[in-house]
């Protein structure tokens, strides 16, 4: 078997793109031409998978990927990873269950997708900024100094930011009525939103790194090329409708009712403060780590993304 790169979530938001940009960039490579992709799915069968399976060297396959353990990681010769983890309440137990596995197992290499930069210290308010920053103080112990690491901070997703307003001009194209635009942005705050697949892409490009030792431990910002702000998104949703929004709701949390489903309701709830930061201006665009716009900027602004969403 060849060295292989694992895809841990790679029909999910990031993992998606990670994918397929990967084998174009392993096949440019001096030394990771031999490299296969290997990308995890929860189903064979979904159109993700199904799309992903068609790319020349990515080999899909079926697998929890909660149940890894070392020997697994051997048998598949597991080189390199990329890990975008869940964010309910047992993620630091599963993922770091995951990098304990990958460190006996001897994988060389981890990019793994944390959150928004400013949320990643212990104090965080919402529950799962902690969980983040507690992975990102584990690989930086002593004990895991013999594999090398990157983690990525993105900002909010750009799909996720603008979902609200993609529905909100689907409605009133098909019904000519409207209801109130629930936007979790604040009306003034810019923010420097990213899409989930420009990620996925500088991900790529690090993993094909031929040596990452100059990326290891680091902790990358990944913003968009610009900043909106609420009012911002208000404006586009109009252009789009040819007629003045009549009713907005900024800061607009709600949503966040809809996953008491996922159980440890009183832990859920704490995902509203999750934008605080972005509302009180620290998650611009001016953010983003140098190193990103060297090796692969983002370029798509939220009115490409929004184009692109309505047009799907």
């Amino acid at each position: 078997m060849a060295p292989t790169i694992l895809i841990v979530g790679a029909t999910g938001n990031t993992g998606r793109s990670v994918t397929e940009t990967l084998p174009k960039l392993l096949r440019a490579s001096n030394s990771l031409s031999n490299y296969k992709v290997l990308a995890l799915t929860r189903s064979l069968h979904s159109p993700a998978a199904q799309s992903l399976s068609k790319i020349p060297g990515v080999e899909v396959i079926e697998q929890n990927w909660v149940g890894i353990t070392a020997d697994w990681l051997r048998e598949h010769e597991v080189a390199r990873a990329f890990i975008a983890s869940h964010n309910e309440p047992t993620q630091f137990a599963e993922e770091s269950t995951f990098h304990v596995a990958a460190l006996k197992a001897g994988v060389k290499y981890i990019v793994r997708i944390s959150t928004t930069a400013a949320n990643v210290h212990p104090d965080s308010d919402a529950y799962y900024p902690r969980s983040h920053w507690a992975i990102e103080a584990l690989l930086s112990s002593p004990e895991f100094s013999g594999m090398q690491w990157t983690s990525l901070q993105p900002n909010v997703f750009t799909s996720f930011y603008l979902h609200p307003a993609v529905e909100f001009i689907r409605q009133y194209r098909k019904t000519g009525m409207q209801s109130t635009l629930r936007l979790m942005a604040a009306e003034h705050a810019p923010v420097g939103i990213v899409d989930a697949d420009e990620v996925g892409i500088f991900a790529a490009h690090l993993l094909c790194q031929e040596d990452p030792s100059i990326h290891n431990k680091a902790k990358y910002v990944l913003n968009g090329p610009e900043d909106i702000t609420g009012r911002q998104v208000v404006s586009m949703v109009e252009q789009y409708i040819g007629t003045q929004v009549q009713d907005v709701s900024y800061k607009d949390m709600s949503f966040v009712d809809s996953f008491a489903h996922l159980g440890a309701p009183g832990i859920m709830a704490s995902i509203r403060y999750a934008p605080v930061t972005a509302w009180e201006g620290k998650c611009t665009a001016s953010t983003t780590s140098p190193e990103v716009l060297e090796i692969a900027a983002p370029k798509r602004t939220p009115a490409d993304v929004l184009k692109l969403m309505l047009d799907n």
